[in-house]
Formats: structure tokens, C-alpha cells, sequence
């Protein structure tokens, strides 16, 4: 039988045989254990870290609860009274709190990303707050976001196709680990969601200051000019193609109040801007009624799934961070 130690390691202790001996504890030398050995070392010293803590534990637990229930109201409020300045911070803690952790991970690939999508879309924004509004700025804004728009809904859905076969096992056909398929479906949904969700709200933002730039729409009360029935209201530009004929770039809808739109216009309004009443007459939009292809609905049903997501990307880094002071605060770890 073999002999017996008692080798403590930052407070761990383990027995080896028979017997008992006080010895020094035994230094071990991290680089040379197994990622498995590492993990079980670092799983034996948290639960020894943490033994008979229970009442603590339980503590924190309410805490967490109470703040994310306290947190939730105080948002949904914030959000009914205030909407304007709640929709700005929110907007920007989605830009810069990703860009906080990523960076602290040296995530590379999402800062190029970033970058990019920030300087495009700083450029677009500054265009369309431009006053007077350039001809060419609302198709470029609205072209721009459904752009954007549509790349990411795509590599959100290949991003989660990717995880469901990599569940299934079918990465073991083209000899893939799972581990790296699941990374790169995971890395792949991530930016999906987002830029799908950040470009939303720029895009929001954008169709705001345009429409209100072009006089046909305004947030509150009545449009400061009248709109003519060859003019869309979005862009403030005649419109050359009529409802009934086939346009060769693009098409022109009328929607259920009898007011016409350029096709680009009203759907990056209804869409990419989240607006679902009349750019003019503020009537509800029937997008069922608007979109008939039944491909184009999930883009709509998309948008609601970022609406969940934004809370958790913006806020919840926020409210965790509050927990964390407020134990730290306690004396509870």
C-alpha cells in the first residue's frame, strides 16, 4: 500500500496512503499539470475556499434577485417617461461595453470589425443630420442599414445552423472539432446579433433626424408641410414608377392609408427604422399586408428577437456590476 501525505495546496488538502504526517505543504508547479489537472486544482480550491459559506451564498443569491427585479421596473419606467434619453444611453453603452471586454480579451478580429462599422456608420450618420438634407442621403442612409440589416441576419442564421450541426455531430463529416465548429458558429451568431441590434438603433436614430429634416414628419403634431400624391414622404423625391407597374430598380408601395413610398424608402422606415405607423399621417402600418412574401416576414420577426437582446447586452453588464459592488460593499465573496 502505498504511503500517506498530506499535501496542501493554497489551503487544499489531499491524502495519499496511510498515515499522518505534519509536514510543509508540498509546492506544485503549475506548468507541468494537464488543462484537466489545472481545472480539478482550481475546482478543489474554490470549494475550499468556499466551504461552510452557504448563508453567504444564499445572501448573494437574494441580492442578485432583488436588483434584477428592482433594476427591470426601474428601466421599464425610465424607458415610458423618457424614452429619448433612455434610447441615447442605451445605444451608446451597446457600442462601448462590448468594446470594453473585447478589448480586455484582445479579441482582434471583433475590434477590426468594429472599427469599420463604426467609421461607415459615423460617416452616415453625420450625413443624414446634415441640414439642409442632401437629395442622395436618405437612400444612401436607409441603402446603407438594409444593408447592414441583411448581412447580419444572415450570419446570425448561419451562425446558429452551424451550433444545431455542430450539436447534432455533423462537423465529425468534414472531420471539424467539435470545439472549433462550435466556436465558429457561436463567434458567427455573435455578430449577427450585435451589429443586428446596433444598426437598428443607429438606423432609428437616422430616419428620425431625416424625416423631420424633410417636413413630412414630425414626432409629435402635425407635419409642417403637405404632401403632395408623386412625393414620397420619407426622402421628400417624386416618384416616377407607379404602384401598379413593375419598377425596374425598385418598386413603389401604397400603404393602407393611400399614401405611396419609394420601396427602399418604406422599408428601411418600417424595417430597419422601427417605425410601423405612416411616415405622414402616423396610421399603423400592416406589415403582413405591406411585405406578401413570405420570406420578408422573418426579417420582421427578427427585429423583435433584437429588441430582447438589447437589454441584455447594454444593461445586464451594468446590473451584474452593481450586484458585484453592492456584496463587495457587504463584505460578501
Amino acid at each position: 500500500m502505498a504511503g500517506v501525505f498530506e499535501v496542501e495546496v493554497d489551503g487544499v488538502e489531499h491524502n495519499h496512503g496511510h498515515g499522518h504526517h505534519d509536514e510543509e505543504p508540498v509546492q506544485i508547479d503549475m506548468s507541468q499539470l494537464s488543462p484537466e489537472e489545472k481545472w480539478r486544482l482550481e475546482h478543489a480550491r474554490m470549494h475550499a475556499k468556499h466551504k461552510g459559506h452557504e448563508a453567504m451564498h444564499a445572501e448573494m443569491v437574494l441580492i442578485l434577485i432583488v436588483t434584477l427585479v428592482i433594476a427591470q421596473l426601474v428601466l421599464v419606467q425610465w424607458k415610458q417617461r423618457h424614452p429619448k434619453s433612455y434610447n441615447m444611453i442605451t445605444l451608446f453603452q451597446m457600442w462601448i461595453v462590448p468594446l470594453y471586454f473585447t478589448t480586455k480579451l484582445h479579441w482582434w478580429r471583433f475590434l477590426i470589425t468594429w472599427f469599420i462599422f463604426s467609421m461607415v456608420t459615423a460617416f452616415v450618420t453625420f450625413r443624414a443630420t446634415r441640414k439642409p438634407l442632401v437629395v442622395t442621403t436618405p437612400r444612401l442612409v436607409y441603402k446603407w442599414f438594409l444593408l447592414l440589416y441583411k448581412i447580419s441576419y444572415t450570419t446570425g442564421i448561419i451562425g446558429y445552423t452551424v451550433i444545431m450541426f455542430t450539436l447534432f455531430g455533423l462537423n465529425l463529416l468534414f472531420r471539424i472539432k467539435p470545439e472549433d465548429a462550435m466556436d465558429f458558429g457561436v463567434s458567427l451568431l455573435f455578430y449577427g446579433l450585435y451589429y443586428g441590434v446596433l444598426g437598428r438603433d443607429f438606423a432609428e436614430m437616422c430616419a428620425d433626424f431625416m424625416a423631420s429634416t424633410v417636413g413630412y414628419y414630425t414626432t409629435s403634431g402635425m407635419p409642417t408641410k403637405h404632401l403632395s400624391d408623386n412625393i414620397c414622404a420619407v426622402c421628400g423625391q417624386p416618384i416616377l414608377v407607379d404602384v401598379s407597374e413593375e419598377g425596374i430598380i425598385e418598386n413603389t408601395y401604397r400603404l393602407s392609408c393611400n399614401h405611396v413610398f419609394h420601396e427602399f424608402c418604406i422599408r428601411g422606415w418600417c424595417i430597419v427604422g422601427k417605425k410601423q405607423t405612416c411616415p405622414y399621417c402616423k396610421e399603423k402600418v400592416d406589415l403582413k399586408r405591406m411585405f406578401s412574401n413570405p420570406w420578408e416576414r422573418p426579417h420582421v420577426m427578427y427585429g423583435q428577437l433584437l429588441d430582447w437582446l438589447r437589454y441584455l447586452v447594454a444593461w445586464q453588464p451594468v446590473i451584474i456590476g452593481l450586484v458585484q459592488a453592492i456584496n463587495y460593499f457587504l463584505g460578501l465573496e
